[in-house]
C-alpha cells in the first residue's frame, strides 16, 4: 500500500489528488488569485481526520494550509504541492437554547450557525457575508453587526477544539490551555486546527436595519454624522458607513445603478418598538437617496451582501485600525472612494467600541480594545485583468488614509503582502503570541497565515 492509499484508508472524510473526479472543485478558495494546485486535499469529517492529515503532511514532510470558509483573501486556505486540511466536512452546529450557548463545527460559516441558533432566538456576533466561515472569522477577532453591544465574536468564544501541530487534540478554555485559549482569540490560525468551537449566545431575533444610500456629494456630512453619533450610542445600534457602487436592485432608481454613492447599513437589535427612531437619526446626517430598511431576521440582514461576493471574484483588500475618524481622514476617504473599480469592491468602516472596549487590551490577542473603528478597503472585482488596476486602487487609496490611522490593523482584512505589520497588528501582545507559538507549534508548521514567526 503506498502513502495516498494509507491516507485514504485511516480518513473518514474525502480525500483528493491531482487527477481525482472533484479535485479541481476542490481546490478551489473564493479569491480566484490564488489557482494553486495542492498535492492532497483532505476534507475532513472529524477531529481524527484532522490528526490524520498532519500526520500525513508531516511524515510526507508536505507544507501545510488550513481551510475553513475559504475566504481568506490572502489565499492561505491553499497551497502549491502541498496538503490542504479541508473543513467544509465539519459544518455541524449544535445550539443549548437553555444554557445559550452554541457549538459549531471547524467548517460552519455563519450562514450555518445563524440557521441553527435564530430557530431559537438567539444570536452571537458574526461577519457580514453569511459564506464566511465561523473559525476564520473568529479566530482574528470577530467584528459584525452586534460587535457594539455584545463585544467580538472572540469575546464570546467559551472553549475550542484545537488539533495541534503534533496531532494533539486539546481543549482551550479559561480552565484548559488557557495560554493557547487566550492566543486563538486574535491571534489566527497560527496555533493549531481548531475544529469546534462554543460560543456563547444572546437574544437577538428581530432587527431593524438594511443599507441606505446617501450622494457623494454628501459623504463627509454622513461620515462625520455617524462619527458624533457613534461615540455614545445605544450598544444595540451597530453597523457601518460605506462606499458603494449601486448595484441593480429594486430599491434604488434604475437611472442610478452603477453608480458610486456613501451607504450606511443600520443594525438595531434592542426593542424593535425603538427600531424605527434609531435608524431614523441616520437620516439626519443628509438627504437619502435610496434605502431598503425595516424589520428582518438578523439572519437575513447578515447575507443580504452575499450576493456582491461569490466565488471567483479577484481580491486584494487593505485595512487599519481608526482611533479617531478625523476631518483629515474623511477627505482621504473621498479622494478615493469615487474610483471603486467595480460594483463588488467596497470601503467598510466599521464601529468597534462599546462591548469591545470592555476587554483589556491584554485580555486577548486581539490589541486594538481603543481603537473606535476598523476599516477595510477591499477590492474585488470579476475580471483578472482588472488587477493592476484594482490593487493599485486599494494601495493609492491605503497609502492615503494610512496616516491618519493606526499601524495596525485587523488580521482578517489584511493582504499576502502585509506580513511586515505582524508586529504592529497585535503591538503589547505580539512577545507573548510568539512565547505561545514556541510551545504549540515551535516548527511553525501553521505559517500560511498572518504568520507568527516563534
Amino acid at each position: 500500500m503506498n502513502a495516498i492509499e494509507g491516507l485514504r484508508e485511516r480518513t473518514r472524510g474525502q480525500v483528493f489528488t491531482v487527477g481525482d473526479e472533484g479535485y479541481d472543485a476542490a481546490r478551489r478558495v473564493n479569491n480566484w488569485m490564488h489557482d494553486k494546485r495542492p498535492q492532497v486535499i483532505v476534507r475532513c469529517e472529524n477531529a481524527g481526520d484532522v490528526m490524520t492529515a498532519i500526520d500525513y503532511a508531516r511524515t510526507q514532510e508536505l507544507e501545510l494550509s488550513v481551510r475553513g470558509g475559504g475566504h481568506s483573501v490572502p489565499g492561505f486556505g491553499t497551497v502549491d504541492d502541498g496538503l490542504v486540511i479541508d473543513l467544509s466536512g465539519m459544518r455541524n452546529v449544535r445550539v443549548d437554547p437553555v444554557n445559550r450557548t452554541a457549538r459549531a463545527g471547524g467548517g460552519a460559516t455563519w450562514g450555518d450557525f445563524n440557521a441553527a441558533t435564530h430557530a431559537f432566538g438567539l444570536a452571537t456576533t458574526g461577519g457580514i457575508i453569511s459564506t464566511t466561515g465561523v473559525g476564520g472569522l473568529t479566530l482574528g477577532g470577530g467584528i459584525g453587526y452586534l460587535a457594539r453591544g455584545l463585544g467580538l465574536s472572540c469575546d464570546n468564544l467559551i472553549s475550542a477544539d484545537v488539533v495541534t501541530a503534533d496531532g494533539k487534540f486539546l481543549i482551550a478554555s479559561e480552565k484548559e490551555n488557557d495560554d493557547l485559549f487566550w492566543a486563538l482569540r486574535g491571534g489566527g490560525g497560527n496555533f493549531g486546527v481548531v475544529t469546534a468551537l462554543e460560543f456563547r449566545l444572546a437574544p437577538v431575533s428581530t432587527i431593524y436595519g438594511g443599507p441606505m444610500f446617501f450622494e457623494l456629494s454628501d459623504a463627509a456630512a454622513v461620515l462625520t454624522g455617524f462619527r458624533e453619533l457613534i461615540k455614545d450610542a445605544p450598544e444595540q445600534l451597530g453597523g457601518f458607513p460605506a462606499f458603494q457602487i449601486a448595484p441593480p436592485l429594486p430599491f434604488i432608481p434604475e437611472n442610478r445603478h452603477g453608480e458610486p454613492f456613501a451607504a450606511i447599513v443600520g443594525c438595531w437589535a434592542g426593542d424593535l418598538d425603538e427600531g424605527e427612531s434609531q435608524i431614523s437619526k441616520f437620516r439626519e446626517f443628509a438627504p437619502v437617496m435610496a434605502e431598503h430598511v425595516g424589520p428582518m431576521p438578523y439572519p437575513a440582514l447578515n447575507s443580504a451582501f452575499d450576493a456582491l461576493v461569490p466565488p471567483g471574484l479577484q481580491h486584494y483588500w487593505k485595512a487599519n485600525f481608526v482611533t479617531e475618524l478625523t476631518d483629515e481622514a474623511i477627505q482621504a476617504h473621498l479622494r478615493h472612494a469615487p474610483g471603486l473599480p467595480a460594483v463588488n469592491s467596497t470601503v467598510h468602516i466599521y464601529p468597534i467600541n462599546g462591548a469591545c472596549h470592555r476587554v483589556t487590551p491584554d485580555g486577548t490577542a486581539f490589541a486594538y480594545r481603543d481603537a473606535n473603528f476598523a476599516t477595510v478597503i477591499a477590492g474585488m472585482w470579476p475580471d483578472p485583468a482588472q488587477n493592476e488596476a484594482g490593487i493599485e486602487w486599494v494601495r493609492s487609496y491605503y497609502d492615503d488614509v494610512a496616516p491618519h490611522s493606526e499601524a495596525g490593523g485587523y488580521i482578517n482584512f489584511m493582504a499576502e503582502d502585509d506580513q511586515g505589520r505582524i508586529r504592529e497588528n497585535y503591538r503589547q501582545n505580539y512577545d507573548r503570541l510568539v512565547e505561545v507559538k514556541r510551545k504549540y507549534d515551535p516548527a511553525n508548521v501553521f505559517h500560511l497565515n498572518q504568520n507568527i514567526v516563534p
